[in-house]
Formats: C-alpha cells, sequence, structure tokens
C-alpha cells in the first residue's frame, strides 16, 4: 500500500494543505509524481536562479538575447500607441524582463508592470531590482497562483501584454499547455497580445547538459522538493536515500526528471499521520519539459485559439519568444 491516510492530521496553511493532498494525491499514482510548482519555494526560487546563472543553462542567455536587442521591435508589433500594462506570469527574478522594460522606458512608452510569482521573496526581489534599476517604473506585484489571477483579471481596460517567458510552457505536456494557452486567451481583450518562450529542438546533448549539469545544482533543486515536505509538512525524507536522474527524448521533445529511491524505504509524514513506501530503484517523477519547433509552436497556438503574430528568435536559434494574439471572431 503506497499510502496510508488518516484524516486527523492538520495542516493549517492553505497552501500546506494543498501541498498535502497534491502530494497524496501524486503518490498513490503508479508512477509517483509531485507536481513541478512545487519546485518554487524560496529555497527552490534561489536554486533555480543558481540553475539560470549556469553555462550550461543555454535558455537563459538566449531569451535575454531576444529581449534585450528586440524588445522595439516587439512593441512595434504591438502596434500600440496609448497606455499599457504588462503583466508577467512567474516573474521571479525578472532579469531578463528588465531588458524589455528599460527598452520600454527609454523609448518614453508609458506602461505599468504586473510581475506575478508564487514565491514571496521572489516578487520582493524582483521589486528591489526594479526600484534600483528602473526606480521610475510603475508597478503593482502580485503573489499568488497566476490561475488565480487570470481568473480574476479580465475586466482591464488598458491594452495588456502577458508574459509568459523562460520556457515554463514546456513544464506542460500538449493537452495541459494548450488548456493553459485557452484560458490566458480567455482573458484577453481584442488588443491584448501574449508573449511565450519557447525552447526550441537543438543538439540533444546541449539540452542534455543544461538539465543535467555537472555542478550539481539540478539535483539539489529536485531534492528540494523532499526536503520542502520535511519542513512543511513534517515528513522525514532521507535526502541521502534519493538519487536524481533525468532523460532527453530528441523524438518527442521531452527532457524528464526524476528522483530514485536508492533503498526499500517508508517515509513518515508525522503531521499528517500517513506514511509512503517506496521499493528501490522506484522513481517520483518531477518534471517534463517540452521542446518545440517552430512549426509546433504556431500549431499549439492555433489549437487555443491563437495566431502567430511573429517569433523572434536568438542568433543561435536556440529559442523562441512567440507573440500571440487572439484569432478573430466572426
Amino acid at each position: 500500500m503506497a499510502v496510508q491516510r488518516d484524516t486527523s492530521g492538520q495542516i493549517e496553511s492553505p497552501v500546506n494543505r494543498q501541498f498535502a493532498q497534491d502530494l497524496k494525491e501524486g503518490f498513490e499514482q503508479e508512477l509517483k509524481h509531485i507536481p513541478s510548482k512545487y519546485f518554487y519555494d524560496d529555497q527552490g526560487s534561489k536554486l533555480f536562479q543558481a540553475i539560470m546563472g549556469m553555462p550550461e543553462y543555454y535558455l537563459t542567455d538566449a531569451e535575454f538575447e531576444i529581449l534585450e536587442t528586440q524588445s522595439m521591435a516587439i512593441h512595434k508589433q504591438l502596434a500600440w500607441q496609448e497606455p499599457f500594462r504588462i503583466v508577467e506570469l512567474g516573474a521571479g527574478d525578472g532579469k531578463k524582463t528588465i531588458q524589455m522594460l528599460r527598452a520600454f522606458e527609454q523609448a518614453g512608452l508609458d506602461f505599468i508592470f504586473s510581475p506575478l510569482d508564487i514565491s514571496e521573496e521572489a516578487i520582493r526581489l524582483l521589486e528591489a531590482s526594479v526600484r534600483e534599476q528602473l526606480p521610475s517604473i510603475k508597478m503593482e506585484s502580485h503573489v499568488g497562483d497566476y490561475f488565480d489571477y487570470l481568473g480574476d483579471s479580465g475586466t482591464h481596460k488598458l491594452p495588456t501584454l502577458i508574459l509568459f517567458l523562460g520556457s515554463n510552457i514546456g513544464n506542460y505536456n500538449e493537452s495541459s499547455a494548450t488548456d493553459l494557452l485557452k484560458l490566458i486567451a480567455s482573458n484577453m481583450n481584442e488588443k491584448d497580445a501574449l508573449l511565450v518562450g519557447f525552447d526550441l529542438k537543438k543538439n540533444p546533448n546541449t539540452i542534455k547538459l543544461a538539465y543535467d549539469d555537472p555542478h550539481g545544482i539540478t539535483r539539489a533543486f529536485n531534492l528540494n522538493l523532499l526536503e520542502r515536505a520535511n519542513r512543511e509538512l513534517g515528513a522525514d525524507f532521507a535526502l541521502d536515500q534519493f538519487d536524481f536522474y533525468c532523460h532527453y527524448s530528441p523524438e518527442s521533445g521531452e527532457v524528464k526528471s526524476y528522483l530514485v529511491s536508492l533503498k526499500k524505504q517508508t517515509v513518515d509524514f508525522k503531521h499528517l499521520n500517513w506514511q509512503v513506501d517506496f521499493e528501490a530503484n522506484e522513481l517520483i517523477w518531477t518534471e517534463m519539459s517540452k521542446k518545440y519547433s517552430v512549426e509546433q509552436i504556431d500549431k499549439l497556438g492555433a489549437g487555443a485559439g491563437l495566431q502567430t503574430e511573429s517569433q523572434f528568435l536568438d542568433c543561435k536559434h536556440f529559442f523562441s519568444d512567440c507573440l500571440f494574439r487572439k484569432q478573430p471572431t466572426h
């Protein structure tokens, strides 16, 4: 029996209650699973910043180049003359986005920047960074889940550029990615636009190194999921009894990451009064990151009711920031 339930366990925080529920559901699957959204607590966000700074993690530099050199081309494509909003979903540290904000500010454009992230610390650090580098920028920050935010944000009046950068879309399978884009599209007005970062298919060895780095940072990032369960749910995962593994399939374009139980063991969640059994070499699936061709990006958008305005690529054609609009209704 994988999970033994006891409803007497109490977790006070709503976030922790949801974490506990999602872990129970994930650990009851034939292939145990932890949703990748739980990577990004404060510690996980710090580790991800370290990942983005690795030379092997080409995605950051590629998208940084696009936003540093092509932001005004993106604005020209938008063709907005009036004030507008920039809403960034899963803003993180905003290092790349600041390149766009700087270009827009230097051009004298009138806009409000509204970053959204699930990590309060990430938002705090982003606000400090923007205020230091671009003190005149108008900001309206939000902490929370962008699914909740999108459901409440459809009544805005200013034209809005929604940013979903960093290849976050790659964490969803095609069906879920389509559903997410449909949700975003349903909260877009006619003039709004969506800029989505896609990691493009390339040499498989380049991709593999980005997700299985020699520094051990990605390993620590994955193990932090277990550490988070220890901190927040009273679990007793022994981190030295789990390892990290990932692989990339060039045919499907999918990187899949796992934690591996190194022995037969039982993990106790003392705050919840339930236990989880693991067999030796049993896997916990933690993340999927899908890579796309330019043609697949257009097709994905079309399936969600979005049309491609333009794809902005870095010089190596490693990455695409795709600008979508809602398909016109007839």
